[in-house]
């Protein structure tokens, strides 16, 4: 694989590692959005899935959003008569979003968009080398 490979295949990472970052934004602003009147569902906790992808003209894998598909896990119920979305019971439904989960995989997300970068990084010092090297 050569260097501007290298470079293309770290900056794909980084674009599915930024939707990702984006779609977990998105479900930790609506943990607690609840629908608005009874019966209504709340916020559905969102997941991104990836795939691998051969880019055939060079024979390089690299890495895309496949889809964001909702999260198909039980919606949370609290009980809270006072709730315009309150059943008959006095139950609500909440979003199957767990804060805390959401925050480590924000972390990941993070972390993998910082070593892509670091490759690129890596990547265009190498190249600033090399052209130097040609120079002299």
């Amino acid at each position: 694989m050569d260097l501007l490979n290298a470079m293309e295949v770290a900056a794909k990472g980084m674009r599915a590692q930024g939707i990702r970052m984006r779609v977990i934004s998105q479900n930790l602003a609506n943990s607690e959005t609840t629908g608005s009147k009874p019966g209504e569902d709340p916020y559905q906790r969102q997941i991104v899935t990836f795939k691998n992808v051969l880019q055939r003209n060079t024979g390089v894998n690299f890495v895309t959003v496949d889809k964001v598909v909702k999260d198909k896990s039980e919606f949370k119920l609290k009980y809270d008569p006072q709730h315009p979305a309150a059943d008959k019971s006095g139950y609500v439904s909440y979003p199957n979003v767990n804060p805390l989960i959401e925050m480590m995989d924000m972390r990941e997300a993070q972390r993998s968009y910082e070593a892509n970068l670091g490759i690129i990084d890596m990547t265009r010092s190498m190249l600033v080398r090399t052209i130097d090297l040609l120079r002299a």
